[in-house]
């Protein structure tokens, strides 16, 4: 047997569970590539949404959501970021729908509840009949713990919905979450079929050259893929993003140094070079009459952020979760001028296209957090070029360097995802697609006179 009839004989593939609807009973305020895609989301029953930023998956998880519950009759339940799950409720009251953000499983009502991830323990997974996972990415930031619960818990639900825009942000195979999630294939298998350890202590994976087209066949039946609604046959206007000016500013030398350093190495640059990255974002943002997004990694930079920056807002881990949803929300309302916060408390889900002006006091290695922190401001939607600046040490070139790199790998991993997909995409969502004619008689219409009903009527 060939290699290739093997990994058709052997390949799960996720059949669909789900039910049909007709395009008019959505939402009419949704756009038709997403009508579209929310309709094969239903027909599949468990799937995965991953467009970018920008591109409605707020609005098109709610439809869903909606669409189960008015299916079922029974609970459903969307998991979001700290401070996203006020901004779905803020989303679901624009587009008509009833929702309510929750604490704990006594709070839910039959229909659309929200609550965020840190939550899930307060919640009984076999109670609700659909669950949405917003940002689904950020599963492989928790804990083991958390990411086999949300898989385990909630494997009997019948309806499953993931979304977010980084399904793999930095390898392939990190889309094997989204596939457990699903039920389709564990982590293990999906590697053992179609990918191939390099060998090493490295535990890189590569793609099967001779398995590709079937990967994305197989990857194809439980999800789309979306960069642009014009690349999949959608003609719509507004889909294009903002320039960004990106500015790179080191406080204490005139080049970076781009030698690889110990982490005891860069953290005393960062302590060194603090008070210097912090003045210099506090001139930028006190010497505007603008918003500004203030990004950090460390809780002195915060401390020190604020402490400068006029008319600033904190928001720290540590905080309690109504000061972080009021502060971020209040900002999308134009309310605060500076917010100072870290990409992995409010990088994922906010919709910030109210700010255009961003400062990263410094990166940390994570090139997800830097790309979704990004795309809080620069997303389809935004009116104004989106100016970037990145404050760091001469000693931190070597951490530009590895986002930069890793950002090449981002852009060309997810140019060949959307690529090679793109014609299974147009043909998944255009299958879901019912071509009708109607009906509209212009004539009455006039029953046959069948002899056997003549006699009928005559022994009458």
């Amino acid at each position: 047997m060939e290699y290739l009839e093997f990994l058709k004989s052997k390949r799960f593939v996720l059949e669909s569970s789900g039910f049909d609807i007709d395009k008019n009973e959505l939402n009419p305020m949704l756009y038709d590539f997403q009508k579209d895609i929310v309709r094969w989301a239903l027909k599949k029953g468990k799937a995965c949404i991953f467009a970018d930023c920008g591109l409605g998956k707020t609005p098109m998880q709610l439809s869903w959501a909606y669409q189960v519950h008015k299916h079922t009759g029974g609970k459903i339940l969307i998991l979001a970021p700290l401070a996203v799950a006020d901004q779905t409720k803020r989303e679901a009251d624009k587009f008509g729908y009833m929702a309510k953000v929750v604490e704990k499983q006594e709070d839910c009502i039959d229909g659309i509840n929200i609550t965020n991830y840190e939550k899930l323990d307060r919640f009984t997974a076999n109670e609700f009949k659909g669950i949405v996972l917003d940002e689904s990415s950020i599963l492989k930031s928790y804990s083991g713990k958390v990411r086999t619960s949300i898989i385990q818990n909630f494997h009997e639900v019948p309806y499953k919905l993931a979304c977010t825009a980084t399904p793999a942000p930095n390898d392939y195979m990190e889309l094997g979450n989204h596939s457990e999630f699903c039920g389709v294939m564990t982590r293990p298998e999906m590697l053992s079929m179609f990918f191939v350890h390099d060998g090493g202590q490295t535990s890189k994976w590569r793609l099967k050259g001779h398995a590709e087209d079937v990967f994305w066949q197989w990857l194809a039946t439980f999800s789309v893929f979306v960069d642009n609604p014009n690349n999949i046959g959608y003609q719509i206007d507004g889909y294009n993003l903002p320039p960004i000016n990106i500015t790179e500013i080191i406080v204490d030398g005139d080049n970076a140094i781009t030698e690889t350093l110990t982490l005891t190495e860069r953290r005393q640059a960062r302590k060194d070079s603090l008070q210097l990255r912090c003045e210099k974002a506090a001139e930028l943002v006190n010497n505007s009459e603008e918003q500004w997004l203030v990004w950090c990694d460390l809780n002195d930079e915060s401390h020190k952020l604020h402490e400068l920056i006029n008319e600033s807002v904190e928001v720290q881990g540590s905080d309690k979760d109504t000061h972080k949803s009021i502060s971020m929300l209040n900002f999308s309302n134009g309310e605060i001028k500076c917010l100072v916060t870290k990409p992995k408390i409010a990088g994922f889900g906010m919709n910030w296209q109210n700010c255009h002006n961003m400062i990263f006091t410094g990166l940390s290695d994570s090139y997800e957090q830097y790309y979704q922190a990004l795309r809080r401001c620069w997303r389809f939607g935004q009116k104004l070029p989106v100016n970037v600046y990145i404050i760091i040490s001469a000693k931190e070139g070597c951490v530009k360097d590895n986002i930069e790199r890793k950002q090449a790998d981002f852009v060309k991993m997810q140019s060949e995802m959307t690529e090679l997909t793109k014609e299974i995409t147009k043909k998944e969502l255009r299958s879901t697609c019912r071509i009708s004619t109607p009906y509209e008689p212009t004539e009455k219409m006039i029953l046959p006179q069948w002899e056997e009903f003549k006699k009928g009527e005559q022994t009458k």
